[in-house]
């Protein structure tokens, strides 16, 4: 038997607010399975476990504020419950075919197993189309867009009172149909953003309170914390964690401006012959080249924690990503060294959506070993950030813009970007930083190398 813990989801986290289970006491979890939803103040997100077995006891209610480490379930030992015997179906007659039916049900991958939670869907009703008949996300959200066939018995919806309709059961997430229940709000006239229409959580915050009469109640539920106080929450735990930051890290700043023409041009060439989905953006380029640059300059990537610089083998890549509700989150792009262009690009789009709407990962959150900041067209030309502890350095890259440059002897007018670092004076100094810079920019100049 073991424990689920409060995670600890940032370097900065000491309790954080559980806002949804998504199991309940006799259900079979496997490692990897998301479980909960956890408000760390910075961001909600979906939270897995690392134990297997059956669940045998929640110990935290929905709404509670615990510190990391606190048990919130309890998991013994078991096996899944096993299925009831197939029964014998009813005859039929012979001019009816028979459904196709499959003594066992495929397995279901943890996040398709979580979309159909959230879209309210039974996976077990829907037919996989993936390999060996694996249910896929695509199946889901289609099993999802699809209204669920009435009983053939049933009298036509015309011919009924219009008192005897069912009422129309919308798609919506477990923590978005909790929050309108306690809100009092009609599901049916929320328009959702999630996949096939399905309302979340966000779309029930975005309304605010509802402008309808509440039932009383003599003690109202624990609620998730408002998208205000969240906010507010947040630029606290900001405020917190840089103060303690720039009072504990001797930064030390350095900055360049680079040249990116070359990148500039290249992507428009790669982009002419790709679908606007696939196309590249500039951030891709600056992402790959940071991340190659730290793994060839280790002080600028790794922790600073017990007295001593711990350089990392991987280059998790943060990414400082503005929330909608205000203030940043910066969860990694693992290993992002590795990447290719078209894979980096894909991970960056993905992680900055699932940021904005509350679906991080437990290890996107704690695993950042050198974070970015990219101030994209409507930013500043500069940016010289402050250190995420423990990490040891923090890259800025401003708006891209046109200047007079001098290139090859002539001079013309070209793209350039100022790229900036934050880093710790205890880890390196102004010869290593340079250094640093100096491989970003003539990482650029060769794009179709990234």
């Amino acid at each position: 038997m073991g424990d689920f813990l409060m995670p600890s989801l940032g370097a900065d986290m000491e309790r954080g607010t559980l806002t949804e289970w998504m199991i309940k006491p006799g259900d079979y979890v496997h490692r990897g399975d998301i479980v909960a939803a956890v408000d760390t103040q910075k961001t909600v997100m979906d939270v897995e476990t690392f134990e297997e077995g059956v669940v045998a006891e929640l110990l935290v209610d929905v709404g509670e504020n615990v510190p990391v480490g606190t048990a919130l379930a309890r998991i013994g030992t078991g096996s899944p419950k096993p299925k009831p015997p197939p029964t014998a179906p009813r005859p039929v007659p012979p001019s009816v075919p028979l459904p196709e039916t499959s003594p066992t049900s495929p397995p279901l991958s943890p996040p398709v197993r979580h979309l159909a939670h959230e879209l309210g869907v039974d996976a077990s009703t829907v037919r996989g189309s993936g390999r060996g008949g694996a249910v896929t996300r695509h199946d889901v959200e289609a099993a999802a867009a699809t209204p669920a066939a009435p009983p053939a018995e049933a009298r036509p919806a015309e011919a009924r009172p219009a008192e005897a309709r069912p009422a129309r059961r919308v798609r919506s997430s477990p923590r978005a149909r909790a929050l309108a229940e306690q809100l009092h709000l009609d599901l049916a006239g929320v328009p959702g953003t999630g996949p096939a229409g399905a309302v979340t959580f966000d779309d029930i915050q975005r309304l605010g309170t509802p402008a309808v009469t509440p039932a009383a109640t003599p003690t109202p539920p624990k609620t998730p914390p408002h998208a205000d106080d969240r906010s507010a929450g947040l630029r606290e735990a900001i405020g917190t964690l840089m103060a303690r930051s720039k009072k504990t890290i001797p930064h030390y700043y350095l900055s360049d401006t680079i040249d990116l023409e070359p990148g500039i041009d290249w992507i428009h060439r790669q982009n002419l012959t790709r679908p606007v989905a696939e196309r590249l953006v500039p951030a891709a380029l600056l992402f790959k080249a940071t991340a190659l640059a730290a793994r060839q300059v280790p002080e600028m990537n790794g922790f600073y924690a017990d007295g001593a610089f711990q350089p990392s083998a991987a280059v998790d890549l943060g990414v400082a990503v503005a929330l909608r509700s205000g203030g940043l989150v910066a969860p990694a792009i693992l290993a992002a060294d590795t990447l290719a262009l078209d894979e980096l690009m894909t991970r960056m789009r993905d992680l900055v959506a699932r940021a904005r709407s509350g679906h991080l990962r437990r290890a996107e959150m704690a695993a950042p070993t050198i974070t970015i900041t990219n101030l994209g067209e409507l930013g500043a030309k500069s940016v010289f950030g402050v250190i995420y502890p423990p990490q040891v350095a923090l890259v800025g890259f401003g708006r891209i813009v046109q200047r007079p440059w001098a290139h090859e002897g002539l001079l013309g007018v070209r793209s350039v970007v100022a790229v900036t670092l934050s880093a710790d004076h205890r880890v390196s100094d102004g010869l290593s930083g340079s250094r640093f810079l100096r491989i970003i920019g003539e990482l650029l100049e060769k794009p179709e190398e990234l």
